[in-house]
């Protein structure tokens, strides 16, 4: 059954495609085979390394996919493509040359309420540590990321959150300003 999921896009360090930016750029391109219908993407952002102060500024986006593969099949080919251009998974939240997240799948929220609620609300610290063993959908951080929320309101401010029933727009207004500031649209690389 076909789904429209939304993928945050990130990079800020050289990869086996280039820059930043080039990673970026490489890694939309790689999205269109994933894709049944024409990918749609938002602006590059200039934004701050989370958490704040883990190294160089990131180069990020978000693209929107229509796709007949599952919600892991998809996973597995977005590390795929991660994999493609250099990344090994041995830092959490250490420098990346690219970083490709699952936002939603459709309105998909899996396994269950429980565990997406489980990872939403643990603590930053338990977030460095560990990763969750089974896919969480939606992505349990959206709703506190400007990085995600304000590329995401160019492609899709009508994106309701399936648990919270929030719009994606109304997410992002929800953030501090200071926040959003700090996600500043590329004019190029």
């Amino acid at each position: 059954m076909r789904q429209v999921t939304l993928i945050s896009l990130g990079s800020n360090d050289i990869s086996f495609w280039g820059s930043p930016f080039e990673t970026v750029t490489r890694a939309v391109a790689a999205l269109e085979a994933l894709s049944v219908a024409p990918v749609r993407t938002s602006r590059f952002y200039k934004t701050p390394a989370f958490p704040k102060g883990n190294g160089p500024d990131f180069v990020n986006a978000v693209a929107e996919i229509t796709t007949d593969l599952t919600a892991q099949k998809l996973l597995d080919a977005l590390h795929a493509i991660e994999a493609e251009a250099g990344r090994e998974r041995s830092v959490r939240w250490g420098q990346r040359g690219l970083d490709l997240d699952l936002l939603t799948f459709g309105q998909a929220v899996m396994p269950n309420e429980q565990a997406f609620l489980k990872w939403r609300d643990l603590p930053l610290a338990a977030q460095t540590s560990g990763a969750p063993e089974e896919l969480i959908l939606p992505h349990p951080r959206i709703q506190d990321r400007a990085f995600v929320l304000v590329p995401m309101c160019e492609i899709a401010p009508d994106w309701r959150h399936p648990v919270f029933g929030r719009t994606a727009e109304a997410l992002c207004a929800a953030l501090p300003e200071d926040d959003r500031a700090e996600v500043v649209p590329l004019a190029s690389d």
